[in-house]
């Protein structure tokens, strides 16, 4: 791939004035990285990723010396750098610790290349090899229908059990939304923002301030609006939407799972997850707009995307 159709690497990559007059291709690997983990945090960057992006310019500045200028950096001295970390440090540096070790340094460079720093990216020619996990057993679209069905049947009651509005909201609030399941726990009835009924979102709140970066608003179908109305007055919740605990939703997926005749396990939060965004993808959503929804960083959404794509083909059996 040409560099000029490589894809951004971090959004809003230029530097500010104060900065670029700060920094300049002479400057020392030290002095650029405490300018890229300014960059970091002003891109909410997760703070594990931003501690592990530092160490791993701190281990090249220990190869090279911090005091080497950042312009005087080629792709050469990042090959050296990456085979001695295999094979000459000493010290064991598995598949995985190498490829975000790589990461960073493409990440770092093309944030260099990109501010009018450096006037090429010596890391765009450096050969990353990715450790991915496997990919994910989504459910497919028949198997949300029979699921769909089976809780819809749930919510409208049985001779045996009386109306269940809460399997239907949990399930389609999954889908709709992609959150995680820790999320799903702390949502409280006044995350749902129904001033517009046609339009409603649900916010989602992280009371801990170090992850207020995840925070965002994900809209809603207008007809689930009906489905929480059912829920509020069978189960009139009090401080959390959902009163009971996690291991109780995940039970309730699973009971779900049975009755449409799934695979045990198929309608987990994770997999839930998956397809929410798999589905988006489908329907043309931006992929900006899916990142958001997902509440994901820029560098982990890399991979996600990926597997997204490679989902999709498989379940259109091009893979």
């Amino acid at each position: 791939m040409s560099e000029s159709h490589q894809p951004e690497l971090y959004p809003g990559g230029t530097l500010t004035q104060d900065q670029q007059n700060q920094l300049s291709s002479e400057a020392s690997i030290q002095a650029a990285l405490g300018a890229f983990d300014r960059h970091m945090e002003e891109e909410v960057f997760a703070i594990n990723t931003r501690k592990a992006f530092a160490s791993d310019i701190r281990l090249l500045g220990k190869y090279l010396g911090v005091g080497q200028p950042i312009g005087e950096i080629g792709t050469k001295n990042l090959n050296d750098f990456l085979n001695w970390l295999l094979y000459e440090r000493g010290v064991p540096c598995s598949r995985k610790s190498y490829a975000r070790r790589v990461t960073t340094l493409k990440v770092f460079f093309d944030w260099l290349h990109q501010s009018g720093i450096l006037p090429r990216d010596p890391a765009s020619a450096v050969i990353q090899i990715t450790v991915s996990s496997p990919l994910p057993h989504v459910p497919k679209e028949e198997d949300l229908a029979k699921a769909l069905a089976a809780s819809s049947i749930l919510r409208a009651g049985t001779a045996e059990e009386a109306p269940d509005a809460r399997p239907h909201l949990l399930l389609t609030l999954l889908l709709l939304t992609g959150i995680k399941k820790s999320e799903t726990m702390t949502l409280v009835p006044n995350h749902i923002d129904r001033t517009d009924p046609e339009a409603p979102y649900v916010f989602i709140r992280y009371s801990n301030p170090s992850l207020r970066h995840k925070e965002r608003k994900i809209p809603l179908d207008s007809n689930w609006l009906e489905t929480l109305d059912e829920y509020l007055q069978q189960y009139q919740p009090g401080d959390t939407l959902f009163t009971c605990t996690a291991r109780n939703l995940e039970y309730i997926l699973s009971h779900v799972g049975e009755i449409a005749g799934l695979s045990q396990g198929l309608l987990s939060f994770e997999n839930l997850r998956w397809a929410s965004a798999l589905r988006a993808l489908r329907s043309g959503q931006e992929l900006k707009q899916i990142r958001q929804n997902l509440g994901l960083s820029p560098v982990t959404w890399r991979e996600t995307k990926a597997k997204l794509e490679k989902l999709q083909a498989r379940q259109q059996g091009e893979i």
